[in-house]
């Protein structure tokens, strides 16, 4: 195994709903909770340069122009509903957004139309053409599309480029749910040109729930009316003489409040070992991995439901049992120590980079049982 998961106990192919922590995450947050015992706020200082230091990282991993342009909120849905609630709507506009997607990316934009009087059309994804299916739903009144960059069940991975490219020239604004994407895949914010672009910490990045990351293009963020307010958002954050209420004029006018450094701490450790590894890398291992369990899934004559073909799909893969009912066989994974989850009406798999072909063997191995048991 990689040395920096120590999984003696486990076969981790769920890093689609909560990944582990490498281990120098839990050093480092082991570190942070042993100074607060021993120092407290001594090194307060020094925290705060860890925070840089993450949104740089951040920066990196996003593409983003400047570590600035990077607020650090509590999670996707947090993020989504700052985007949501924020934009200054026009009775009778439309969002639109996929079929089945993760209710995150669904409730806000149905809470939003019911208080704004606005229309979600949620449009089938079909495997061969997702894009001209969503654009096709997209008409004069349009005022956003909301997509996950990979389906959640499914794990349909779209062309955010070619979205981007034709949202732009239609003056839609783009949003992207890259929870299932960042971590897994290469991002490109110059290239996707998305508007809005957020993402929790603790699938494919390895690193704990309760920190997300959330980018919105420099020219659109003040146009977001804010709904939460604090001492941390203020342009004059740390002068607690000065009474202007001048909002900073960048990211951190979407963190209200004092900072979740011990987030902080522990994403900075995550983002490190992707980005030492470096996500090229990352992404063709996953890909490695993510074949070398789908030829040995349809050895067992299971059936693949996610799309084969490799610019379609990410790390998630979902197959179907060849024989027994999805429910046996997800209980059997579990009892052996292959941490997976029922999605998208079969099983779904999702390795990361540093699983070892022997390890997934050993998973195929409780498939194989788990169908005739």
């Amino acid at each position: 195994m990689h040395p920096e998961f120590p999984q003696s106990q486990i076969i981790h192919l769920n890093h689609a709903a909560v990944g582990p922590w490498p281990l120098r995450t839990a050093e480092a947050v082991t570190a942070f909770a042993r100074e607060n015992a021993v120092t407290g706020s001594l090194h307060y200082g020094a925290w705060l340069k860890v925070e840089a230091a993450t949104r740089a990282l951040a920066r990196e991993l996003l593409g983003a122009a400047t570590a600035s342009d990077v607020a650090f909120v509590k999670n996707t849905s947090e993020a989504l509903s700052i985007v949501a609630f924020g934009l200054p709507w026009s009775s009778g506009q439309n969002i639109v957004i996929p079929q089945g997607e993760f209710p995150s990316n669904r409730v806000v934009w149905i809470k939003a139309a019911e208080r704004f009087g606005l229309e979600v059309r949620e449009v089938g994804l079909p495997f061969d053409d997702p894009e001209t299916a969503l654009l096709a739903a997209c008409d004069g009144d349009t005022a956003l599309l909301s997509t996950s960059s990979v389906q959640f069940a499914t794990g349909l991975r779209l062309d955010l480029e070619r979205l981007g490219a034709a949202l732009r020239r239609r003056g839609v604004l783009f949003c992207v749910d890259a929870i299932q994407h960042l971590g897994a895949l290469p991002f490109d914010l110059a290239a996707v040109q998305a508007d809005f672009v957020m993402a929790d910490a603790h699938k494919w990045l390895l690193a704990p729930e309760g920190i997300a990351l959330l980018h919105v293009r420099p020219e659109l963020r003040e146009r977001l009316l804010l709904q939460e307010y604090g001492w941390h958002m203020l342009a004059d954050a740390g002068d607690y003489s000065h009474y202007e209420l001048a909002e900073a004029p960048d990211a951190r006018r979407f963190e209200p409040g004092s900072p979740n450094l011990l987030g902080v701490h522990a994403l900075h450790a995550s983002l490190s070992l992707l980005l030492e590894t470096g996500m090229d890398t990352v992404a063709a291992e996953i890909e490695a991995r993510w074949m070398h369990l789908h030829e040995g899934l349809q050895r067992l004559g299971c059936r693949t439901v996610t799309p084969v073909e490799r610019g379609r799909h990410a790390g998630i893969l979902t197959f179907a049992p060849a024989r027994g009912d999805t429910e046996s066989l997800y209980r059997a994974l579990q009892e052996r120590g292959v941490l997976c989850a029922q999605r998208g009406g079969g099983i779904r798999f999702s390795p990361h980079f540093y699983l070892s072909t022997e390890v997934l063997d050993c998973a195929l191995a409780a498939v194989a049982e788990g169908m005739r048991a």
